[in-house]
């Protein structure tokens, strides 16, 4: 019984026709221009995806972006029923006016005094909490700590301005605590001495829960292979936090400092204005309170307008120089 033998054609051997076999044939590269998507493609194929983006861009371009048109009436005299964008041209007269104006500078120190106060009490606390609750090994104990410090951050501002008031009252819980051991009265509220030490003491009971949760999921992210080299190092747990935990979520303290420095002109608004009074104008008083009662109270638009836009400047310098620090020295920046 003969055997029929196949030889396979050399290659580069021509078939029928003298053509070439197509499975010889040269095959494109993958990252050949014509087989990358555009991004037409990629909106046909993903749009799930992007329809989620929707309603936060129409939030921002709504709420945030249009808004800034109205800028133009800082350097525009506007009266209150009259052409939207203003009735005259003035160029810098606001500007100059706030600039000489010594009352503006005084609420301009105090808006730096209160975010320097509120940057260095409320920025560490949350890093040291989540440090803290991640050395606890008890999980009721651990959670039982994380729901009474994230508890205050659900609360209104009205809600905390409405209870700060009423612990630190003439007749409140601390004025007869002071009684009972022998002091005066101390009205906590009415003293200008009083309003920064209420004022950061109360918004670091009501932030500092908060911003723990997202410290605790950087902790998460470290690896556990890192404690272990530690230890076998001999690192103690001080040093094991001071080289391996610190480490690990400095990318998150760096954007969230970032962030808070961006943030560092519009301090409290809304709790300021509800916790102050004209007795207490010397400490509190602030930028934003300030226009608010230049703009909203005095019919003053242009004017608010204008140190509005002078705050909005001075905020975009912060956040761009921090940026630009932070990606220098530490490496890590949001851009």
């Amino acid at each position: 019984m003969s055997t029929i033998r196949t030889v396979d054609p050399p290659p580069g051997a021509s078939g029928a026709g003298g053509r070439k076999s197509a499975r010889t044939r040269p095959r494109k590269p993958r990252g050949a221009t014509g087989t990358k998507r555009t991004w037409r493609q990629a909106l046909r194929r993903d749009w799930q995806l992007y329809s989620l983006a929707v309603l936060p861009l129409v939030f921002f371009a709504v709420f945030r972006y249009l808004p800034m048109i109205g800028n133009i009436i800082a350097f525009r005299r506007y009266h209150p029923g009259g052409s939207m964008f203003g009735d005259e041209w003035v160029g810098w007269r606001y500007f100059k006016l706030f600039w000489h104006d010594p009352s503006f500078w005084h609420v301009f120190t105090n808006t730096l005094v209160m975010g320097v106060l509120t940057l260095i009490v409320c920025f560490p606390m949350p890093i040291v909490l989540a440090l803290l609750l991640n050395e606890v090994r008890s999980r009721k104990f651990k959670r039982l700590v994380q729901s009474v410090s994230y508890l205050p951050h659900f609360l209104s501002t009205v809600i905390v301005a409405g209870v700060v008031m009423q612990f630190l009252a003439a007749d409140g819980p601390v004025n007869q605590a002071l009684h009972h051991l022998g002091h005066k009265d101390i009205l906590f509220i009415q003293q200008p001495g009083w309003f920064r030490s209420i004022y950061v003491s109360s918004e670091l009971w009501q932030t500092v829960g908060w911003g723990t949760i997202l410290y605790l999921a950087a902790l998460t992210t470290i690896d556990d292979n890192l404690y272990e080299a530690a230890r076998i190092d001999g690192a103690n747990r001080w040093r094991q936090t001071w080289h391996v935990t610190l480490p690990g979520i400095r990318p998150t303290m760096v954007t969230l400092l970032i962030l808070n420095i961006g943030t560092f002109m519009a301090v409290g608004f809304e709790k300021i204005l509800l916790l102050y009074n004209p007795l207490t104008y010397p400490t509190a008083d602030v930028v934003s309170t300030y226009l608010y009662r230049m703009g909203v109270v005095s019919n003053n638009f242009s004017y608010a307008a204008a140190i509005g836009l002078f705050e909005s400047l001075i905020g975009l310098v912060l956040i761009v120089s921090a940026n630009r620090i932070s990606r220098r020295t530490v490496g890590t920046s949001l851009w």
